[in-house]
């Protein structure tokens, strides 16, 4: 049903990208999942007509920094796993404690204690479902481009401090951490810079239709830290990893949420002529004089408008936006953020002005 949703939806407006998104609730329903909460959900809050939404943890407490730091990956095994995915927490038994000595196969049987047979058969089925997952995303992006829609996209990443934020330390933990321990907040966003860099190594390699990387950037908005904090925590790793993917001739969609008035300045040192910049709120003329110099610019439309407006008022704004950013190319109309509960004729008419106001 998901699947002939998406087409239809694709062959009645005629988006010049695929819009593809299916996520399996059962295997996260199989984890015990915590960080999101999802339609179908036992016990969810969430309406059928939403998609998933965010909920926040501190998986990882302030003064656990120096194990992170010091074994990520043992960290991920015996904290973050049972805390984030409580349904897996027997993997925490695996290699804890890891073994030393003689490093001979038979101390492999660690990995396959009793107690954590229920976990390993819960992660084979998890990987089945995801599995069938990838592949039922796929069949539908093979429709869509024989149809002659191509993909936006072929790869995401994430702004190192938000993968702290998001996954770790939570909003309210990460600002603590900015005014009790800045230390350990730009030793942790250095390994996680790192990390990324050397995740995406697959690029160098990988025969794909694109090569364009997606980066949501969830934390670094208009009045979430001082601009000094920005510039050192949030914008330099992420530019790091910016020029690393364009050292592989990988094009980033870089896709700002909330208020960027303030920070256009400051991010006007990405790669030239290489990235995409999306925009959810912003001066949209000054966003033209910076940015847009060097870099093209999307997004900035109002979905509120789809789903509040009236027809004329989405063509007003439309022509406005248009107005604004075409003059000398590198603009590419797009909404603020997703459609989601959107009145069908604004969205016809939304889609209509584009493509006619749009070529004069």
């Amino acid at each position: 049903k998901a699947a002939e949703a998406i087409i239809k939806f694709h062959e009645d407006f005629q988006p010049d990208i695929q819009l593809v998104s299916l996520l399996s609730g059962e295997a996260e329903e199989t984890a015990g999942t915590q960080y999101i909460d999802w339609p179908g959900k036992p016990g969810t809050r969430v309406p059928d007509t939403s998609i998933y939404q965010c909920r926040e943890f501190e998986f990882l407490e302030q003064d656990e920094y120096p194990e992170f730091l010091r074994d990520f990956t043992g960290f991920m095994l015996h904290k973050y796993i049972p805390r984030a995915f409580p349904n897996l927490a027997r993997l925490s038994k695996m290699l804890n404690p890891a073994p030393v000595g003689y490093m001979y196969a038979g101390q492999l049987a660690s990995l396959y204690r009793e107690e954590t047979l229920d976990a390993l058969e819960k992660l084979i089925k998890i990987g089945r479902l995801e599995h069938q997952n990838d592949a039922d995303v796929n069949a539908i992006r093979k429709i869509l481009a024989e149809k002659g829609f191509p993909p936006m996209f072929s790869g995401v990443g994430m702004v190192p401090y938000d993968i702290l934020a998001n996954y770790f330390r939570g909003t309210m933990g990460i600002f603590d951490d900015l005014m009790e321990c800045p230390e350990h907040v730009a030793a942790a966003v250095d390994m996680l810079t790192d990390l990324q860099i050397a995740n995406v190594q697959y690029f160098r390699y990988a025969n794909m239709p694109v090569k364009r990387v997606m980066f949501w950037m969830h934390k670094g908005m208009d009045g979430f830290m001082s601009p000094d904090m920005f510039e050192e925590l949030y914008w330099r790793p992420f530019v790091k990893i910016l020029n690393a993917l364009v050292e592989m001739d990988v094009t980033p969609i870089i896709y700002t949420e909330g208020s960027y008035k303030t920070r256009l300045a400051q991010m006007t040192d990405i790669p030239v002529n290489k990235c995409v910049v999306h925009f959810e709120k912003v001066d949209l003329e000054e966003a033209k004089k910076t940015i847009g110099q060097s870099s093209c610019i999307t997004g900035n439309f109002p979905i509120y408008l789809l789903e509040h407006g009236t027809v004329q008022q989405v063509v007003d704004e439309a022509k406005r936006q248009i107005d604004i950013g075409a003059p000398g190319g590198g603009f590419i109309f797009e909404t603020d953020a997703s459609i989601e509960i959107v009145k069908r004729e604004n969205l016809e008419a939304l889609y209509d002005t584009v493509r006619e106001y749009g070529r004069k």
